[in-house]
């Protein structure tokens, strides 16, 4: 053993490495039999591959099913043995013997091809199947008989196989040997020396086999050689050799050939029976010779992928022990029986949605043991997803991607690989991949709606929801993970903020503060939906609030106006008709829609019915003639109701004198005003009057300073503002000469702001206009104001009132 170690040092010593660093393959040559550890090579040297890469990218060998002979080191980047490497019991008598391995790197994925040849050693010595042979042989045997020899058997190859054989004696027999077509050498035992079983009835010889490595090996075999009495003919072939042919998974039974030798003696030295000599190892299993007739038969299952071909060497005896030899050689035909074999060398189980085109998911490797057409394979995959699969080198394929990914249209693909061959019928094998597409934030939120509108009822609470805006987003998880901002705006000059606020969680919308339909009817704003992704992405959506009116505000009366310190009487004439207009009450609501639908009605009368007010216009009119019954002095009381749910009112009380002279009303209306007090110091209620006035007239200019700066500050609301213009025609009395009444007109226009709280009057001056006013402070006196402008009068005061 100490020699064959030293052969095996000086064989790697001595041994070339060769390196092929082309398309990504190296190859090595290494001796058998190595020892456990030895080095191989510098893979990372060799590959041109950094240490670093090696160990990120968990490198490490794929031997597919064989055993597993070489480790990578990947602290050093070099190979090892791992495991002694036999190569008899690896290839046999394939030559040369080598093993296809693979390393794989991941992130990314590559692989690199390595090829180790195993060179032979001289670990064997040539070999018999059986220390001893043994022939009987006749006397009469002429020299130039053949007597065919066990082969000897050597599991090395080339230089350390069998070279030859020695025979020891050699005084009656020679060595001749034949090289066979599938190169093996037959060696056969050739009489030189004619026997005499009288000198000696048994002769012993040693047959030697040698091989030609170094040190040379060999292995030796008793040959024992009886000599009989005299059987002059020997058993003759009738062919050399006998060519057959087979399928493999041909049944047991099936005959291959029938070989025939003839024997010119007679009786039973001229009876031939067959025999099988000599074949391959494991051959006798399969085949079988029937002694009598010679018919070669199958015993067992023959297999084309364990061999291809047999050799059956065959030997015809008489029963005087003379015999001639022929061979059989059975040629097996290939079937497709072998399916495809699949296997995963390296896959990714997900992959990101925005991977390129034509990045790597799977390394497979197909392997199928039949021959020709029978062992090509193609591979394929399932139609309509964006994967293809490519075909590397000899047996080795990629799974790559060919198309964009989209999680949100496809979150996981099932991919099936089919690998056929193309034999008859073809054989196929498929296996199914699981690959998960993972999320990338390329989805920004959708609201529901291109905008949104929302309705609330002014005077509602602070803090309460109003509605709820929603957005989608495809993506999923975090990148899906929606919050809602309110974007900086304004209203009116005022942050909208102050107005709404949004949940940034569930996009519903509160209400900041609580709203005045008669200030802000509506207003929008924009929302920001932005998803949690890096970078995040965002949409905005325009949201609309629509105040709704409630009926809050009361009915205002503009006409008659009522004060505490005057009576304003209304004049009818006895002698009116049925439908005289006496007047007209007008008032107005703030609020909007059915909230400002007024109604007028009567509430109060002094007097049997004589008056009846419109109950859409407010109009009062006689409903009969007066008569001489009827009061001077009526009193009616209107009540202005809106149509809001629940309605408001306001009530006005209108003084009617029913007179054709004025100095009837005044006694009349002098009572009225003074049934419980009365006082005759006309001097105090002059003086009274003229502070009163004075105040008045102080008070005025203040008032009419004041408002022209007012005007100044709200001209654009007042010139923009929806104010309602209410035209009336009161009735209008003229008095001729002191003799008589005639209808005069009122002309007067009502101005509304939007404030519901701070509501103008604007008066256009009638013309020929007399009007009573009663003054509690002055007995019996009749005032008539003709031509004189109240402070109100500014033609740019929000509020003016003529009398003419």
């Amino acid at each position: 053993m100490s020699n064959r170690t030293m052969i095996r040092q000086v064989l790697l010593f001595i041994s070339v490495l060769s390196l092929s660093s082309v398309n990504g393959q190296v190859s090595y040559s290494i001796p058998e039999e190595m020892a456990k550890g030895s080095l191989v090579g510098n893979i990372a040297q060799d590959l041109g591959l950094d240490i670093k890469r090696l160990k990120s990218g968990k490198a490490h060998i794929y031997t597919g099913d064989s055993a597993e002979y070489i480790e990578l080191n990947k602290e050093r980047g070099v190979l090892f043995i791992k495991e002694r490497i036999d190569r008899e019991a690896l290839c046999g008598e394939t030559t040369p013997c080598a093993l296809h391995h693979q390393i794989i790197l991941e992130n990314p994925l590559e692989f690199y091809s390595i090829t180790i040849e195993i060179t032979d050693i001289n670990d064997n010595s040539p070999g018999f199947k059986k220390n001893e042979m043994k022939f009987e042989i006749s006397e009469s045997s002429q020299p130039g008989a053949r007597f065919v020899l066990d082969r000897a058997v050597d599991n090395d190859v080339g230089v350390n196989d069998l070279q030859s054989y020695t025979l020891k004696p050699t005084d009656n027999f020679i060595l001749k040997s034949h090289i066979l077509p599938d190169g093996s050498k037959n060696v056969e035992m050739v009489l030189q020396t004619p026997l005499d079983r009288e000198k000696q009835e048994q002769i012993s010889l040693i047959l030697t086999a040698v091989d030609g490595g170094e040190p040379q090996l060999s292995g030796t075999m008793r040959i024992i050689i009886t000599v009989l009495d005299a059987n002059d003919n020997a058993p003759v072939c009738s062919q050399a050799v006998y060519k057959a042919s087979v399928t493999e998974n041909a049944p047991k039974g099936t005959i291959l050939a029938t070989v025939s030798a003839t024997d010119a003696d007679q009786d039973s030295y001229g009876k031939v029976t067959y025999s099988i000599s000599n074949i391959v190892e494991g051959g006798a299993e399969l085949f079988e010779v029937d002694n009598d007739d010679g018919v070669v038969s199958l015993l067992g299952n023959i297999d084309y992928e364990r061999m291809k071909k047999y050799q059956i060497d065959i030997q015809a005896r008489d029963a005087g022990g003379l015999i001639d030899s022929c061979k059989v050689i059975v040629d097996v035909s290939d079937l497709n029986d072998n399916k495809p074999i699949i296997n995963i060398m390296s896959k990714t189980n997900a992959i990101l949605e925005d991977s390129v085109s034509g990045t790597v998911v799977t390394i497979i490797n197909v392997q199928d043991s039949d021959s020709g057409d029978n062992g090509k394979v193609e591979c394929s995959i399932n139609e309509n997803i964006p994967f293809t699969i490519k075909s590397t080198s000899n047996g080795f394929y990629s799974l790559v991607t060919d198309s964009d990914l989209d999680r949100e249209r496809d979150s996981e693909y099932n991919i099936s690989v089919t690998c056929s061959d193309e034999g008859v019928p073809s054989l196929s094998s498929s296996v199914t991949l699981t690959l998960q597409i993972s999320d990338v934030n390329d989805n920004a939120p959708v609201f529901e709606r291109s905008s949104y509108e929302a309705y609330i009822i002014e005077n509602n609470t602070p803090g309460l929801s109003i509605f709820t805006v929603k957005a989608r987003d495809d993506d999923w998880n975090q990148n899906a993970r929606v919050s809602y901002v309110l974007e900086d705006s304004s209203v009116n000059g005022v942050p909208v903020s102050s107005y709404v606020s949004v949940s940034a969680d569930s996009g519903v919308i509160h209400a900041v503060r609580s709203f005045d339909y008669e200030q802000i009817k509506d207003f929008q704003f924009r929302v920001k939906a932005q998803d949690g992704g890096s970078p995040p992405l965002s949409s905005n959506v325009t949201v609309k609030i629509m105040i709704q009116d409630q009926n809050d505000n009361a009915p205002q009366v503009l006409y008659p106006v009522q004060t505490s310190s005057s009576l304003v009487a209304e004049m009818v004439p006895r002698s009116a008709d049925v439908g005289y207009l006496v007047t007209k009450v007008v008032a107005v609501d703030v609020d909007s829609g059915q909230n400002a639908w007024l109604s007028y009605k009567l509430q109060k009368t002094t007097d049997r019915a004589l008056f009846e007010v419109g109950l859409q216009n407010g109009e009062i009119r006689t409903i009969r003639q007066v008569n001489d019954k009827d009061a001077v002095k009526q009193r009616l009381t209107v009540v202005v109701e809106d149509n809001g749910q629940p309605s408001r009112s306001a009530t006005v009380n209108v003084n009617v004198a029913v007179a054709d002279s004025f100095p009837e009303v005044l006694s009349e209306f002098t009572d009225f005003t003074h049934d419980k007090e009365y006082n005759d110091n006309l001097t105090f209620y002059l003086v009274l009057a003229l502070a009163v006035v004075s105040f008045l007239f102080i008070t005025c200019l203040v008032v009419i300073i004041s408002v022209k700066i007012y005007r100044w500050r709200q001209s654009r609301i007042l010139y923009h503002s929806n104010l309602p213009v209410i035209p009336y025609y009161p009735p209008r009395y003229a008095d001729t000469l002191g003799t008589g009444t005639l209808q005069h007109v009122y002309n007067y226009e009502v101005c509304r702001t939007t404030d519901s709280r701070k509501s103008d009057c604007q008066f256009a001056r009638p013309c020929s206009q007399n009007v009573l006013i009663m003054d509690p402070s002055s007995t019996g006196t009749i005032q008539r104001i003709q031509n004189e402008k109240n402070i109100l009068d500014e033609p740019d005061s929000p509020l003016e009132v003529c009398y003419i």
